[in-house]
């Protein structure tokens, strides 16, 4: 009985979100964004507006804290949509919800 209980206690077990680590959740947070932020019009908007201004610190400043706005209201409104859907509901959800923006782009392309 005791072998059971050794093989049971050394399966490894599947990824549970609510048991990830503080430097897990944050960088995979962090390559997520970044990368989907390198070359996209925010930051293209950025560069033009430093360019023009001439206070790149400024520019800095202000881009910085429009980022953090948005990102402190899509972890706001995400929290609060995961309170109230189960994560099987969520994941069909941004499936459909991808599934269509996908659709319109290609749409929009022919």
């Amino acid at each position: 009985m005791s072998d059971s209980k050794s093989i049971a206690s050394t399966e490894k077990k599947p990824d549970n979100p609510a048991s990830w680590s503080f430097w897990t959740v944050f960088s995979s947070t962090f390559l997520t964004i970044f990368l989907a932020e390198i070359g996209d019009k925010t930051q293209l908007a950025t560069l033009l507006i430093s360019a023009e201004s001439q206070s790149p610190w400024v520019v800095f400043a202000g881009a910085a804290s429009a980022l953090i706005a948005t990102s402190l209201l899509g972890v706001l409104i995400g929290y609060w949509i995961a309170r109230r859907l189960s994560p099987k509901t969520l994941d069909i959800g941004v499936a459909i919800l991808l599934l269509l923006i996908t659709g319109l782009l290609i749409s929009d392309i022919l």
